[in-house]
Parts: structure tokens; C-alpha cells; sequence
């Protein structure tokens, strides 16, 4: 008989309704409509947008020197956000795949592909803001919303949607929260984008990773506990032939 305690679909790793939060719909609803609404207001006048003297402000705080300790922190972030920062994502879909995690591997390449390519790029086409003058790095066309910070942002969802457990989930957000203001400060420090642009992208880049996690929670919940009782399966399952039953040989 099995020794390991009997969980309820509730108590299951991933399981729907708790894991993602009774707030994840409305508080990505908020947040990407947020990025939209700032998108319409900076559509209007994408040279002087209303809060275009506190982007001023903030681009002076940001003037330099750019070097030393901060140039190293702001050059790392800027290729995490960049092509190259790709094998983050590939390497979580990797992980997925080898897990035999389907479901999950299927979200983390829809959302972050939809989101980057529906969201991000069709707020910069829409919106078609100019950058800062003399940007630090390579940058293309478009400065609203960032796609560094908004892509910063979705991982920091599909990460504690997938991997990290509901009871660390509060420090998980946390760090997060962190690491995407970094994100936000690098952007502007390295003149790339507005401080504005880094607040949207966030907005757009955390919202689509909610609303996609509200819309497949179950689905993931489902593949969670399927994954969770095949384990305990194996771990439960008992040895057909008792040791004092085996043949002499098999025993030495």
C-alpha cells in the first residue's frame, strides 16, 4: 500500500484556480489596457505627448557618464533584451520538451512569439513614436513601448506561471518586479527609449503574459497534475516479484 499522502485536485502542483490568481484576468485586462490607453494619448502627438517634460526630466537624469560598473550592467541587460537573449526562451522551451511538457511548451511559444510580434509591434507601428536623440545602441523604428522591458516583463509571467511553485510565487514576483525595473532604467540610460515607453512596455509585456496565463490556466493545471500523479505512479509502483520469491541467481 502506498505511503505517500492523498491530494485533491486542489493541493495538485498546477492546479487551476489558486496557481494563477483570482486577480490574473482583471489585472491584465488593466495593465494591457493601460499600454494601449498611454499608446492613444502619445498617438496624438508623438513629439509632445502630454508627460513629455517628465520624459525630458528623467533623460537628463540619465545623461552619464555612461561607463564603468553601470555600462556592464546596462550592456548585459541590452543583450538580454536583444536577439541573442533568445536562448532564454528556447532554452525554457527546451526544458519543456524534455519534461514532455506539451501544453506548456505549446503556451511559452505561442505567448511569447504572439505577444512580441501582436502587442509590442502593434503598438510601435500604431503609435510610431522617435526615439531619444543619439541612442547609446543599435535601435530600429518605433520608441513606444519598449520590447526590451515588455519582453522582460512576459518572461517574468510565463516563468512563474510554468516553473515556479504557488507557494514561492510571492518572492518569484518580486524578483521579477526588480529585474524589469532594471530593465526599464537600462533602457533609459542607454537613451533608447522614454521613460514613458519602458512604463508601457511593462504594461503591455506583463498583461499579455496574465491574460494568456487566465485564458490556459486550466489547460497547464490539468498537464501539472497529469505530470504530478505519473510520478507518483512510479514511485508507488511495487516490485512484481518479492526479493524472497526471486530465483537464487537473481539475487547475488
Amino acid at each position: 500500500m502506498s505511503t505517500h499522502p492523498v491530494t485533491t485536485p486542489s493541493d495538485r502542483p498546477g492546479a487551476a484556480g489558486p496557481t494563477r490568481g483570482s486577480g490574473a484576468l482583471a489585472l491584465g485586462l488593466l495593465l494591457l489596457g493601460g499600454a494601449a490607453l498611454l499608446g492613444l494619448v502619445v498617438r496624438q502627438d508623438v513629439v509632445h505627448p502630454p508627460f513629455q517634460g517628465l520624459d525630458d526630466r528623467w533623460l537628463r537624469w540619465m545623461g552619464g557618464p555612461h561607463e564603468g560598473l553601470y555600462a556592464a550592467v546596462a550592456a548585459a541587460l541590452n543583450w538580454f533584451g536583444g536577439p541573442l537573449g533568445a536562448v532564454v526562451p528556447l532554452g525554457l522551451l527546451l526544458l519543456m520538451l524534455v519534461r514532455r511538457r506539451w501544453v506548456s511548451a505549446a503556451f511559452l511559444l505561442g505567448v511569447y512569439l504572439g505577444a512580441n510580434a501582436v502587442v509590442v509591434q502593434g503598438l510601435k507601428h500604431l503609435v510610431d513614436r522617435p526615439r531619444p536623440a543619439d541612442p547609446l545602441v543599435r535601435v530600429d523604428h518605433g520608441s513606444f513601448p519598449s520590447g526590451h522591458v515588455a519582453s522582460a516583463a512576459l518572461l517574468v509571467v510565463l516563468v512563474g506561471a510554468l516553473l515556479v511553485p504557488a507557494a514561492r510565487r510571492r518572492a518569484w514576483w518580486l524578483g521579477g518586479a526588480v529585474f524589469t525595473l532594471a530593465m526599464m532604467w537600462s533602457r533609459t540610460w542607454l537613451h533608447a527609449h522614454w521613460l514613458s515607453d519602458t512604463v508601457a512596455g511593462a504594461s503591455a509585456g506583463a498583461g499579455a503574459g496574465l491574460l494568456a496565463w487566465w485564458l490556459c490556466g486550466p489547460a497547464l493545471g490539468r498537464e501539472r497534475a497529469r505530470v504530478h500523479d505519473r510520478r507518483g505512479a512510479a514511485v508507488d509502483t511495487p516490485d512484481p516479484v518479492p526479493p524472497a520469491e526471486r530465483p537464487q541467481h537473481a539475487r547475488r
